[in-house]
């Protein structure tokens, strides 16, 4: 029992990803890991790591912060933005909603895309040519404005944390689907084809149980590095979403890519923390997703294996005795 608990935990995506790389490649998934699991700590423990809510100007004894846009002090070791907000806790909090949003969009773009890429895969017909029609018509759309199209359309104006975050969800879930529908139709198409589909379907089993037990298990083993490196993606998307002045108000959560839009102005006047950390914050998440994801797409690919490891598997040749070569002519 404990022999088959290890051999499944030696599967798992990341442990077995782990126990393949090597060299510079495990360097860079440990890198991408670490970014990735101090990112996630931080936006599960946002309120306790926080000295201050994101929204507040006041300390506990219900006096108002020092002077805006203060420097680096003791009660503000990042100093203050131009609203009175402390800086520290507006990125330890931003963290978080960057993980709800990016939850929410990349969970809704993984069970919409593999639904309907397994559906246009295994069906095929008619269902399939609308199905390919409308993703390659949103795919080739520019995401981020088709993102802004979305966000104005569900938010309709609301700057509530969760209106604001369903509104960036959703517009990201769009721009994501056709990715997934893509690769899984594509995998869908192969595997229908096989044997063993053919066999299912001649004992009689359900199209439902052949698209989702048969086809759909074999279809998602790529789908991991697609999510590691989405999940970046949404991160920008939601920042520019906010830089651009289409996410969250700062009375309703912290959000990095407002904080950015608001330092802007704060920049040309050398006050460069407002704008250093909440970018800096962007920069780390989506360096620690891309390192994890590259890492994924290059252990999922043999050849990349051994070439980042400057591995080159060798044939060993064995020499055959001349007196066996002479007994094998003759006989």
């Amino acid at each position: 029992m404990m022999a088959d608990n290890a051999n499944l935990f030696n599967r798992l995506p990341i442990v077995s990803h782990l126990r393949k790389s090597v060299g510079l490649q495990r360097a860079m998934l440990i890198t991408g890991l670490l970014l990735c699991g101090i990112f996630i700590i931080v936006a599960i423990f946002a309120p306790v790591l926080a000295p201050y809510s994101y929204n507040q100007i006041k300390d506990s004894d219900g006096k108002l912060f020092g002077s805006r846009l203060e420097p680096g002090s003791p009660g503000h070791i990042l100093g203050t933005t131009v609203g009175g907000f402390d800086v520290l806790s507006r990125v330890i909090w931003g963290a978080q909603t960057a993980a709800l949003a990016i939850v929410l969009a990349v969970l809704f773009s993984i069970f919409i895309g593999i639904f309907l890429g397994l559906i246009s895969g295994y069906i095929g017909g008619w269902v399939d040519r609308v199905l390919v029609v409308l993703a390659d018509a949103i795919y080739s759309f520019p995401s981020l404005l088709l993102a802004i199209l979305m966000a104005i359309a569900i938010s309709k104006g609301e700057s509530s944390l969760w209106g604001g975050i369903i509104a960036s969800g959703i517009s990201i879930t769009v721009v994501f689907v056709p990715q997934y529908f893509r690769v899984v139709r594509a995998e869908g198409i192969r595997i229908k084809s096989e044997l063993y589909v053919d066999a299912a379907k001649a004992i009689g089993v359900s199209t439902p149980k052949i698209m989702f037990s048969h086809i759909f298990r074999n279809s998602t083993r790529t789908l991991p590095v697609i999510f590691t490196l989405n999940s970046s993606e949404a991160i920008l998307t939601l920042a520019g979403l906010g830089f651009l002045g289409f996410g969250i108000e700062p009375t309703a959560a912290a959000e990095w890519g407002y904080d950015l839009n608001r330092a802007m102005s704060d920049v040309t006047g050398g006050i460069w923390w407002t704008a250093m950390f909440p970018g800096l914050a962007i920069v780390l998440v989506v360096l620690g997703v891309t390192l994890v994801g590259e890492s994924l797409n290059d252990l999922s690919d043999p050849r990349l294996r051994e070439r980042r490891s400057g591995k080159v598997e060798e044939t060993e040749i064995t020499p055959i005795p001349i007196d066996q070569v002479t007994e094998a002519n003759h006989e």
